[in-house]
């Protein structure tokens, strides 16, 4: 059966397979487009502006393209209970996948400041090595071959992105409650609310980045600490403006009327994307700011 032969609001009595499609190989070139301009523009390479703007760019439009095309399999009411089976546990491996990849960088900021900072500064490395190494966290290197920095503290930017993002979360439990209940305009004004909130905290984030950058001299080569903070932090920001995107495209859709009480997973899905950020920044905010 064919998206013109499903009847709106009717669900499918298969599994629907969508045909071939050009987006997943037209997302990867926008990526591979916005890494690339990414790593010439921190090598000071001008073309490297301008190819991680395209990648931008063409990364946005494939995604527009994809979601309409996916939004429109689901108002056409192919998607049955096994395909949103299907999506459930697509969604919940890749937070799981999420999850790992922060668990590695967790990983080695603790390793980095319990297990070899201390190492490198006993007594047989600052003989034969590296004399004059601290091996106080953070550091300058052996020898000072960073440059003097200052390491950001938790007052008061990252408290209040902790206030904003905590506050996120509530407001988006409130407009999923409400969309349950079938309460559309209670829905769309906490979900409003809750992609505000996420474009603030992105606000506040490239402020205090500017801050590090420019007053505390915190650079992504201020050894291992500014490569760790920038990783962590940054990725994070990054997902929490992806996370943005997808509120943003829900809220558009409620907007327009789809979703109801019982069949939501577009909404569902992006909440838990927008949780798990949350709780990525609570364990950012305790164990890269304040210790």
């Amino acid at each position: 059966m064919s998206a013109s032969q499903a009847v709106p609001g009717k669900e499918a009595p298969y599994y629907f397979i969508p045909g071939e499609s050009a987006h997943p190989i037209r997302t990867s070139v926008s990526l591979l487009l916005c890494l690339v301009g990414a790593a010439l523009w921190i090598n000071h390479y001008t073309v490297g502006y301008w190819t991680f703007l395209t990648g931008v760019g063409c990364l946005f439009v494939s995604l527009y393209l994809w979601f309409r095309e996916a939004i429109h399999e689901s108002e056409a009411g192919l998607n049955s209970k096994r395909v949103d089976s299907a999506y459930r546990w697509s969604m919940a491996w890749f937070i799981f996948s999420e999850v790992m990849f922060f668990s590695a960088f967790f990983f080695t900021l603790w390793y980095m400041r319990e297990v070899t900072t201390p190492w490198l500064s006993n007594l047989d490395h600052q003989i034969l090595l590296w004399p004059d190494f601290s091996g106080t966290w953070p550091n300058l290197g052996p020898a000072g071959v960073v440059e003097e920095y200052k390491t950001v503290g938790p007052f008061w930017l990252p408290t209040i992105n902790t206030a904003l993002l905590l506050t996120s979360g509530l407001t988006l439990t409130i407009s999923h409650h409400a969309l349950r209940a079938a309460k559309r305009g209670s829905a769309i004004f906490w979900l409003g609310l809750t992609v505000a909130l996420g474009l603030t905290f992105i606000f506040c984030q490239s402020y205090e980045y500017m801050h590090a950058y420019r007053d505390l001299n915190l650079r992504f080569d201020s050894g291992a600490f500014g490569s760790i903070f920038y990783m962590l932090t940054g990725f994070h920001g990054f997902h929490v403006i992806l996370g943005s995107v997808f509120l943003t495209v829900v809220l558009l859709r409620m907007i327009r009327g789809h979703f109801t009480a019982d069949h939501h997973f577009g909404f569902e899905g992006a909440a838990w994307y927008w949780h798990f950020v949350d709780v990525v920044w609570l364990g950012l905010y305790i164990y890269v700011y304040w210790f």
